[in-house]
């Protein structure tokens, strides 16, 4: 028979040792700092053995961060990937319907700015964040973002020769242009950032004179988009994610990335679910996100909201959009972005 002291001591550790500690709430593990958080969290999220991760973040972008998580804590992730519009309404109708959607998300600023209205997201203190630019935090600390999506022009330089390259969305208004504009077909929240900038009357009738004048084809999808300026199919695009035409780029197409004043940046963040089956697993995940996984993004050419990772071109300063405008003023912008861009009358 053990003496006492043994017991107890036995005891202790089971009780110090995380994994088989008492549950703690999701609260309890997204604010604890302590010097053994990493230790916790390990612990916690392979005893919990997966988490599940809900991104509007194009595959081959996707998998390099997720294989390399799997491979560093031995935890199963389960994705699922839409459009940023299928994942905001995917979340709100199983959260409605009383079901948890998902133990993180990953997405524009703009997609989960609605989730944490509707209440669907937890406030997460990483240590990670401490390192994020202001303008990729939120107020209310419920996503950060860990990339930043830079809307740039771009063209095919097959096409376009180099003194016919436009420098600012004024030269837009000059014929040479018509029937060879392509912009992508849901970026009324870029419209309403960037006519804001501008000065609305001035910006409207900017781009009803593009519009008027050239036309303007409205393609599905940033990455397709990117694609077929790459291919030819359209000479010059106003609305592709710099870091993709930069991939294509280096890859040997005939593509360059344009950057046209004012540049809009959107924040791409992470959001812990405020009812993640799996805690442990979605704040250890949470944090790579903002650590490990920014290097990982930045080797694909995307740019870090951790300035000392991959920071922005200097010489281009960026106009990040607010989150807010289009949920406070969405059908306002919807409107317009329809009437002068997608089916101008």
């Amino acid at each position: 028979m053990k003496p006492a002291g043994a017991i107890l001591s036995t005891a202790l550790v089971l009780l110090a040792t995380p994994s088989l500690a008492q549950k703690r709430t999701l609260a309890e593990i997204a604010s604890y700092t302590g010097p053994d958080r990493m230790q916790r969290l390990v612990a916690g999220a392979r005893a919990e053995g997966a988490v599940s991760f809900y991104t509007s973040l194009v595959t081959q972008d996707t998998t390099p961060v997720i294989e390399a998580f799997r491979r560093r804590y031995g935890i199963d992730v389960q994705v699922w990937r839409a459009s940023t519009e299928a994942l905001v309404q995917r979340a709100v109708h199983e959260s409605r319907a009383g079901r948890c959607p998902a133990d993180l998300f990953h997405s524009g600023a703009h997609a989960l700015e609605p989730l944490h209205r509707e209440g669907l997201l937890a406030a997460v203190n990483s240590p990670a964040a401490a390192a994020v630019m202001p303008q990729a935090q939120s107020p209310h600390g419920e996503y950060v973002g860990m990339s930043v999506n830079i809307f740039a022009a771009a063209y095919n330089t097959n096409l376009v020769p180099s003194g016919e390259v436009p420098r600012r969305y004024e030269d837009l208004r000059h014929p040479r242009w018509k029937g060879r504009l392509g912009i992508e077909a849901d970026d009324s929240p870029w419209f309403a950032a960037i006519i804001s900038e501008l000065g609305e009357t001035n910006g409207l009738r900017l781009f009803k004179d593009i519009v008027g004048v050239n036309g303007i084809s409205a393609r599905k999808g940033h990455t397709l988009l990117a694609n077929m300026v790459a291919a030819g199919e359209v000479p010059l695009a106003l609305t592709v994610f710099s870091y993709k035409s930069d991939q294509l780029q280096q890859a040997g197409a005939p593509i360059r990335t344009l950057y046209l004043p004012p540049v809009i940046a959107l924040s791409i963040a992470v959001a812990v679910s405020r009812c993640a089956p799996h805690p442990n697993a979605a704040v250890l995940l949470h944090d790579f996100m903002l650590g490990e996984a920014q290097e990982i993004l930045a080797r694909r050419d995307m740019i870090s909201t951790n300035p000392k990772v991959r920071p922005p071109p200097p010489a281009i300063p960026l106009i990040f959009m607010d989150p807010r405008q289009m949920l406070d003023e969405g059908s306002k912008w919807t409107e317009l972005w329809e009437r002068i861009i997608t089916k101008p009358q």
